[in-house]
């Protein structure tokens, strides 16, 4: 065959000699187009510049604008990086670097750990490759080749994942006599990495186990153009002024201690009155969507969760104890006491859907390495419920939740993004009743009108979930909500109800969470608001300011009064200029400040001045009492 035909995206066919790249296609269309091509994508798989076409292959050209190049471009810049690694530190030795969400990373093992210093160097040694134009090419070997080859680099980590893919060849790319294994694709030179920050240094696990060696995984980004660069780095400096851990110290809302254990978070005042607020308006809001509020004990025997398959599936992730010479495991979710509820006595269709909901502390063992602040601890909060319902209320009950996702998150002014997860390779139950669940959730899906992605393999053990992430204010994606159907525990714990025939009928359960982890969700909130909360979530509301110790008595009168109205109210009476205390409320991002001087007195009002500096007029106690309850009405 002299020639091949290639169909374009836009359904055009364009003939070109056998043996042509998808380089050779882009540049048949045109210069520009080849000058800017980075990858192809044949058939729906991404490829290299280099790859060879066949007759009658799809193929769509990669640019910079394609929503694809970003990850290329990282991945390629983490190749990039353990170059410039290798050049500066001969002896180190490569393990594994993806381009990830945020930017890319790469794993060492080196004889002492990376310092700034050396993050500098090594950026500096990127940026000189990148100049360079170095060519990067791609090379098929048999995987016993490969071995040799990486064997005689002194690459142990290579040869040992090469070992365990089993496959009789590998791709290798190398840029100037620098080579790795990987499968790429990636940008045909390294001038084609602009936009690049090496950012910070941590300890990681060969492979995540912390039996094996402790590497050094250097973290960077990259992006398209500088502009986009530096655009992000600003919202870094943005989340590290935003960050919940650094916030928690100085408005004193919680802390965490060597002495207690990692992963465990103690509350403070403020910290507590926050997390209570947040509780009674879950408790309001679920009795009025017709829940009813439960509450089971921490531990349950470990019969129960070997039945549940909790054992088999969730054991690394449990903490067991033993009484009595009888086993038990401390809970790690609530749903077995929900199901325990369920069975303590007969059901009928009639009573159904029955709606427990409980905030349940549970206790996870996470790894040290990815405890974060409250975002992951072994201890929290969730605002766990579990609806049990017959088949054919099952559609009305997921549109229910997704429905009060949708009010709350509205309230919080969150927008979000859902994914339906399906199931994983460790899992119980049956395929058709995974069928049935994955159906109804996508059913739900569907109606609601609003876009979803697919994300294969990731449900819960027991039945596929609805995945929803917030968006906060940096455009940051986080996990809170979440639906899952489930057939499975039901069947295990031998759930029913009497039908309208008379005859026993097997419930569904839907496992639900509406803000997640108590601990989380504020964690996020802390950074979405930078600290200073909506008037109706602020743990301090207002505080009481006076100018000289002449107003001390009326200023006692009026925080008693907001006291004894459910404000939540505190005073600073100290002998300071008013200046100074303003500065400090507002330090602690404290919504009003109620300012009262001798005029305020001898009038009988407050003047309250907003965190901002906005100042309202002077009005009576009780009326400041009413705004407040007014604003907190509206959640604002």
């Amino acid at each position: 065959m002299a020639s091949i035909n290639i169909t374009l995206p836009d359904g055009s066919v364009r003939e070109l000699p056998v043996g042509a790249s998808v380089f050779d296609l882009a540049a048949s269309i045109g210069a520009g187009l080849a000058k800017a091509a980075l990858a192809g994508k044949v058939d729906g798989e991404l490829v290299d510049l280099s790859a060879p076409l066949s007759d009658g292959a799809r193929v769509e050209i990669i640019t910079e604008k394609s929503p694809e190049a970003l990850d290329i471009i990282r991945h390629s810049a983490s190749h990039l990086m353990a170059q410039a690694v290798k050049e500066l530190f001969p002896q180190a030795k490569v393990t594994i670097g993806p381009a990830i969400e945020t930017g890319f990373y790469y794993d060492f093992d080196v004889e002492r750990p990376f310092t700034p210093e050396d993050l500098e160097r090594i950026e500096a040694k990127m940026a000189e490759f990148a100049a360079a134009d170095l060519k990067v090419e791609r090379q098929v070997l048999t995987s016993d080749e490969a071995i040799r080859m990486f064997e005689g680099m002194g690459e142990p980590y290579k040869t040992e994942l090469i070992n365990d893919l089993s496959v009789e060849t590998v791709s290798v790319y190398s840029q100037g006599g620098f080579a790795d294994l990987c499968r790429g694709p990636h940008v045909p030179s390294t001038s084609r990495i602009k936009a690049f920050k090496l950012l910070s240094i941590a300890g990681a696990y060969w492979r995540g186990d912390e039996k094996n060696r402790m590497l050094q995984r250097i973290y960077g980004t990259a992006f398209v153009d500088k502009k986009e660069l530096e655009a992000y780095l600003n919202r870094l400096e943005e989340a590290k002024r935003r960050d919940h851990r650094k916030l928690g110290r100085e408005l004193d809302l919680f802390s965490f201690s060597d002495e207690v254990g990692a992963g465990f978070a103690i509350w403070h005042p403020k910290g507590a009155m926050l997390r209570t607020i947040l509780e009674d308006f879950e408790r309001k809001e679920h009795l009025k969507r017709g829940y009813d509020i439960v509450v089971g004990p921490q531990i349950l025997k470990t019969e129960l969760w070997q039945r549940s398959g909790h054992y088999e599936n969730y054991r690394e992730n449990m903490y067991f104890t033993e009484v009595d010479e009888q086993g038990f495991g401390i809970k790690p979710m609530n749903c077995l006491a929900h199901m325990m509820i369920y069975k303590s006595q007969l059901r009928s269709y009639r009573d159904l859907p029955l709606r427990f909901f409980e905030l349940g502390t549970v206790h996870r063992h996470e790894r040290a390495g990815v405890l974060h602040g409250l975002l992951r601890v072994r201890c929290f909060t969730q605002d766990d419920a579990h609806i049990l319902c017959t088949p054919e209320q099952l559609d009305a009950e997921i549109k229910g939740v997704l429905s009060f996702v949708s009010d709350v998150m509205t309230i919080f002014g969150f927008d979000y993004e859902m994914e339906l997860s399906t199931r994983p390779e460790k899992s119980i139950g049956d395929d058709a009743a995974w069928d049935l669940a994955t159906n109804a959730l996508l059913s739900a899906l569907k109606d609601t009108g609003r876009p979803y992605e697919i994300n294969e393999g990731d449900g819960a053990f027991y039945g596929p979930k609805i995945d929803i992430k917030l968006r906060d204010c940096l455009d940051r994606r986080w996990q809170c909500a979440t639906i899952q159907c489930d057939f499975t525990l039901p069947e295990r714990f031998d759930l029913h109800y009497i039908g309208p025939d008379g005859e026993k009928k097997r419930p569904v359960m839907v496992h639900r969470v509406i803000l997640g982890s108590i601990e989380r969700f504020i964690g996020v909130l802390i950074e979405h608001f930078a600290g200073s909360f909506p008037l109706w979530l602020a743990p301090v509301q207002a505080i009481v300011l006076t100018v000289t110790d002449n107003q001390i008595p009326f200023a006692q009168e009026v925080h008693a009064l907001l006291r004894e109205a459910g404000v939540r109210i505190q005073s600073d009476f100290r002998n300071e200029k008013l200046s100074f205390k303003i500065r400090e409320a507002q330090l602690q991002k404290v919504p009003y400040m109620l300012v009262i001087g001798d005029k305020e007195v001898e009038q009988g009002v407050v003047t309250p001045r907003y965190r901002d500096g906005k100042n309202l007029p002077p009005m009576k106690p009780a009326d400041f009492v009413e705004f407040i309850a007014l604003e907190c009405r509206n959640f604002k």
